[in-house]
C-alpha cells in the first residue's frame, strides 16, 4: 500500500481497534476458540467442534469453518474422520509420545485435503474462515492450519446476457472467482499466464486478482495496475465497476477507458493481445486494461465469421453509432436553420406534418428521446417476461398516440426510433450510454447554432478522445496517431492469416502472433502434371 493509504488506514479509529482485538494465536485452545466466539458475536453460521485425537484420546483438537462457505463433505471426510482416524493408529502416537508435533504430523500425514497452510494470527485465521477455509486449531500450539475447503453454491456457467453471438462459445462468468479464472485457463494453457490475487476493502476484503501473459504484455502496464491497485483504500469493493472508477486515467470523461465483459473467449483474446484482466469475487464482469476506442465496436462474433462479413458488420456498426449520436441534432438543425439542404418535395412534406404543431423541433426530439429513456429504463428494470413488451409496445403507442394528438410530427418519431433501433449495435453497453449522453448535448449545440454547432461538438468530442489515455496507451489508436500495421483490425477485419502481429503500442515486447505471412496464407491446390 501507498504512504497515503497506511497513514489514512492507521488514522482511522475503527481499523486501530480491529487491529488492537486481533492478536496472535494463543497456545490454550480455549482461549482462541472463546476469542472466535467473542469477535465474531457468537454468529450462528460460525460452526466450531471440538473433539479429542490421538490413541489414548489426550489431544484436544478443535475445526471450525463456516456454514454455507465451507464444503461440510469436505469438512467431514478429508478433516474429521482422516485425522481421528489417522491420528488413533500406533505410529502417529509414538511419534507424539516421542516429542513430536501434533500440528506437524496433522499437516503432513493425517490431512488427506489438497491445500493446507499454517496461521499464526487471529486476522488470518479469520479472514480464511469467512473465506470458507476450515480452521484446525490444537491445545498447547499458537499456531493453526488452514485447509482449502471452499464449496458455497454458485450461478454456474451459464450462457452470456448481455453479449450473445449465433456462431461462439456459449459460456460466461460466474460470480465465483476461482470459476472465472478456470474458465481462462480453459482457454491458454500456457504456463507464462500469470495470476496474482490481493485482498481489496477493510471490511469486505474482497479477492482480485490480476491475470497477464508474462512476456507478452508490458512490464509498464502491470507494474501501473499494481501501483493503482495497492493504492485503493476503501471500506468495499463490491463489484468490479468499483475498481474500474478507482483506476481509471480520468475521472472526467464519458468515454469509458476501462473495457469489461462477460465472455471468457473475450477476455481470452485480450490477454492474447498484450492486454491485463482483473477479476473481481463476486461479478461476472471482468475488467481489461488499456482499453482502446475500436475495442468497444468490436464483438466477440468479428473473429467467428469469414472476414468479409465480419467487415461488413463492422462498417454497419460504425454507421450505427452515427445514426445514433448524430441523428436527432441534424433533424433538428436542418429543419430548423438549413432547409435549403432539403430536396422540395420533402420541404414540403414536412412543412404539411409540422403545421399545427405547437413546439420547434427541439421541444419534440427532447419530449421522444426522454420518453424512449424512460421506456427503456423501465424495460430493464421490470421482469424478464414483460419488460421487453413494456417497452415496445409503449413506445408504439406512445409514438402513435403523440402523432395523433398533434404533438409531435410523425418524421420526427421516424427520426428517434431509427436512433433508438441504432443505439442497440453496440456491443459494448458502456459505450451506448456514452453515446446517450452526448446525443442530447449535440442536440442542444444543434437548436443552438445549426450545424456549426453540430461541427463544434463533433471537434471537441475528438481533441477530447485525443487527450484520453488508457494506462498510458492512447486511447484513439491505431487511429491516432495512425499506426498502418495495425490497421488490419480496426474498421476491417482482414483474414486471420493476415492478422501476424499484436498491437504496437500494447505489446512491444513480442509483437508477431503467427509464422510468417507467406506460410500462413492459404495455398492453392497445385495442379497435377500429366504423365
Amino acid at each position: 500500500m501507498s504512504s497515503n493509504s497506511n497513514s489514512n488506514a492507521s488514522s482511522n479509529p475503527v481499523a486501530e481497534g480491529v487491529q488492537s482485538a486481533l492478536p496472535q494465536l494463543n497456545s490454550s485452545l480455549a482461549a482462541n476458540v472463546n476469542r472466535v466466539r467473542k469477535t465474531m458475536g457468537e454468529s450462528t453460521d460460525i460452526i466450531i467442534r471440538e473433539v479429542v485425537i490421538g490413541k489414548s484420546r489426550e489431544q484436544r483438537m478443535a475445526i471450525l469453518y463456516t456454514d454455507g462457505l465451507a464444503d461440510k463433505d469436505a469438512v467431514a471426510d478429508f478433516i474429521m474422520e482422516s485425522s481421528m482416524l489417522d491420528m488413533e493408529q500406533s505410529a502417529l502416537t509414538e511419534q507424539l509420545l516421542d516429542g513430536g508435533s501434533a500440528l506437524q504430523m496433522l499437516q503432513s500425514t493425517a490431512l488427506s485435503i489438497g491445500e493446507v497452510k499454517a496461521i499464526t494470527d487471529f486476522e488470518d485465521l479469520l479472514h480464511n474462515l469467512l473465506s470458507g477455509e476450515a480452521i484446525i486449531l490444537l491445545d498447547g500450539y499458537a499456531e493453526g492450519i488452514a485447509a482449502g475447503t471452499r464449496g458455497w453454491k454458485d450461478r454456474g456457467v451459464t450462457e452470456p446476457a448481455t453479449e450473445s453471438v449465433i456462431r461462439g462459445p456459449r459460456e460466461s462468468f460466474s460470480e465465483t472467482l476461482r470459476t472465472n479464472t478456470a474458465l481462462i485457463r480453459r482457454k491458454i494453457k500456457d504456463p507464462n499466464l500469470w495470476l496474482e490475487t490481493r485482498q481489496i476493502g477493510r471490511v469486505t476484503k474482497t479477492d482480485v486478482a490480476v491475470m497477464f501473459i508474462k512476456g507478452i504484455a508490458s512490464e509498464k502496464v502491470v507494474k501501473e495496475l499494481r501501483v493503482r491497485l495497492d493504492r485503493i483504500d476503501t471500506d468495499a469493493i463490491l463489484e468490479s465497476g468499483y475498481i474500474e472508477e478507482l483506476i481509471q486515467d480520468n475521472a472526467y470523461t464519458p468515454f469509458p477507458t476501462v473495457y469489461n465483459s462477460e465472455r471468457p473467449d473475450v477476455i481470452a483474446a485480450e490477454l492474447l493481445e498484450g492486454k491485463v484482466a482483473i477479476l473481481v469475487d463476486g461479478t461476472p464482469f471482468v475488467l481489461i486494461v488499456p482499453a482502446l476506442f475500436v475495442s468497444f465496436l468490436h464483438a466477440a462474433e468479428d473473429y467467428y465469421h469469414r472476414s468479409d462479413i465480419s467487415t461488413l458488420v463492422r462498417i454497419l456498426r460504425y454507421l450505427g453509432v452515427f445514426i445514433a449520436l448524430f441523428g436527432p441534432s441534424l433533424y433538428v438543425a436542418i429543419t430548423t436553420y438549413h432547409q435549403e439542404m432539403l430536396p422540395t418535395q420533402l420541404l414540403i412534406s414536412l412543412a404539411a406534418q409540422r403545421e399545427g404543431i405547437p413546439f420547434p423541433a427541439f421541444i419534440e426530439a427532447i419530449m421522444m428521446e426522454v420518453s424512449f429513456e424512460i421506456l427503456r429504463e423501465a424495460g430493464l428494470r421490470m421482469p424478464r417476461s414483460v419488460g421487453s413488451a413494456v417497452s415496445i409496445v409503449g413506445t408504439l403507442v406512445i409514438g402513435q398516440a403523440a402523432v395523433e394528438a398533434g404533438i409531435v410530427s410523425a418524421a420526427m418519431v421516424i427520426v428517434v426510433a431509427t436512433t433508438a433501433i441504432a443505439s442497440f449495435v453496440f456491443p459494448a453497453y458502456s459505450l451506448a450510454n456514452t453515446i446517450r449522453m452526448l446525443r442530447f448535448l449535440l442536440m442542444g449545440l444543434a437548436v443552438s447554432f445549426g450545424m456549426f454547432g453540430i461541427i463544434v461538438g463533433v471537434f471537441a468530442i475528438l481533441l477530447h478522445l485525443c487527450s484520453l489515455r488508457s494506462f498510458g496507451v492512447p486511447y484513439l489508436s491505431p487511429f491516432a496517431p495512425m499506426i498502418p500495421e495495425d490497421q488490419k483490425d480496426t474498421l476491417f477485419r482482414l483474414p486471420q492469416w493476415a492478422m501476424t502481429t499484436r498491437p504496437r503500442l500494447i505489446s512491444q515486447r513480442n509483437i508477431e502472433r503467427e509464422q510468417s505471412h507467406d506460410l500462413a496464407k492459404p495455398q492453392p491446390p497445385q495442379p497435377k502434371r500429366s504423365s
